[in-house]
């Protein structure tokens, strides 16, 4: 589909209005120098009427924020019912326009596709959750403590590493090069060597702290069983089955995005990791390593894609059985926590009335993404280029406000054929 541009100032009331129904400046149609392009927010793709509360939500928080590249998608009931590129432009560069099938890096947002990765694996009798994981790796960890890792207790976040005591392994290129003696860029397989060689920081399966590196060790379970790629067997048993083809891995510099891949950016900058030449570099563009966040963090999708990928678990036996979801969404041995919510298997899950709601969100240098499986057949996924770097944590108060929009009624137009 083709861009569909509006232009969006300020007024002087703070009030977003289109720029074409400003009246002209007195003299306006004289001789003179040609008049700057004014800034604003573009879109594309479709919003409905009826739901224009959610599209203005999103201009706003658009051009509130300066956010050069965003994307909105919603479904109801199986459907796609609203598809959106957003763009803030001030003409000061040259941006790339931003279509409702533009690719994003989506972060974390990945686990839950590793989580349904494995539970296909389970489903069809080659893996079992209670497996030791250094039994499926061959791992001769220094605590004999990791012999009560479990498949489980990786999804749940329950293996033992804490970032907050021994850090973040996927963020350690430099110390792990340096440890090992090994060539940057490091691979899986240093970071395992590393980890491995290290005491956990609890006893797995006591408490629940978010763990990359357990999604990491997933990334491998799911190819030593497999005996294929981690991609390819996302690709081929996940993703194939429900016709979602723009979804892939993606690559550390800008040199090597996806086409439609968005722009990333961030105001900091960091030592590079994919080179040992010490450069300091954008920290969205080799100063991380994409190719080794892969299962827990490293997945490109637009936002029409998240929202087709939760149809895996909305509609059983398409990817995943009834009996496979379930377990998915299961309370974890600890229980659930303060909130009443808890961590299944890749997904935040929270009962209410009759549903189970389930979402996560995604952060790194560049990117910041949102999912979220909520009551009433309703869906969405929102997708930035950058994440939040000054103030309040990130984008997390965006879910707040969508909750608050409310729909008379829901349009019955599909935009799925438009997109897959």
């Amino acid at each position: 589909m083709g861009w569909v541009a509006r232009l969006i100032v300020r007024s002087p009331g703070g009030w977003a209005v289109p720029a074409a129904r400003r009246r002209p400046a007195p003299g306006a149609g004289r001789a003179g120098p040609p008049r700057p392009e004014l800034p604003g927010v573009e879109m594309s793709g479709v919003a409905p009427a009826s739901l224009a509360g959610f599209d203005n939500l999103l201009k706003k928080f658009v051009l509130d924020r300066r956010i050069t590249a965003a994307q909105l998608a919603i479904m109801k009931s199986g459907k796609i019912v609203l598809a959106r590129g957003y763009r803030y432009n001030d003409f000061s560069r040259a941006l790339p326009a931003v279509s409702p099938t533009s690719l994003f890096r989506i972060a974390s947002l990945s686990k839950n596709i590793t989580s349904a990765a494995i539970m296909r694996l389970v489903q069809d009798g080659k893996l079992s959750l209670s497996a030791k994981v250094t039994q499926l790796l061959g791992l001769t960890p220094l605590d004999e403590r990791m012999g009560q890792v479990t498949v489980l207790r990786l999804m749940q976040h329950l293996g033992g590493w804490d970032r907050d005591v021994s850090k973040d392994q996927l963020w350690l290129d430099h110390t792990i090069s340096a440890a090992l003696d090994v060539p940057l860029p490091i691979s899986h397989a240093d970071i395992v060597k590393y980890a491995t060689a290290r005491r956990l920081d609890f006893d797995p399966g006591t408490k629940m702290v978010y763990s990359n590196y357990g999604y990491l060790l997933l990334g491998r379970v799911i190819e030593k069983v497999s005996g294929m790629s981690y991609e390819s067997y996302v690709t081929t048993k996940l993703l194939q089955p429900l016709g979602i083809t723009r979804m892939r891995l993606g690559a550390s510099l800008r040199s090597e995005a996806a086409p439609g891949e968005v722009a990333y950016e961030s105001q900091y900058t960091h030592t590079s990791v994919v080179d040992a030449s010490g450069t300091v570099v954008p920290y969205p563009y080799g100063g991380f390593n994409m190719p080794n966040q892969d299962a827990n963090g490293g997945w490109l999708a637009s936002a029409v894609d998240l929202v087709r990928w939760t149809l895996a678990f909305d509609k059983p036996g398409t990817v995943l059985s009834s009996a496979s979801i379930a377990k998915l969404v299961a309370k974890p041995e600890i229980g659930v926590n303060q909130n009443g919510s808890w961590y299944g298997g890749g997904w935040w899950v929270r009962q209410v009335t009759g549903h189970l709601n389930t979402w996560h969100s995604g952060s790194m240098p560049g990117t910041y993404s949102y999912l979220a499986r909520l009551q009433n057949g309703f869906s969405y996924a929102v997708v930035f280029n950058r994440r939040e770097e000054t103030g309040s944590l990130d984008f997390d108060a965006l879910d707040d406000d969508m909750n608050k929009v409310t729909v008379s009624s829901w349009p019955t137009t599909d935009l799925t054929s438009r997109y897959f």
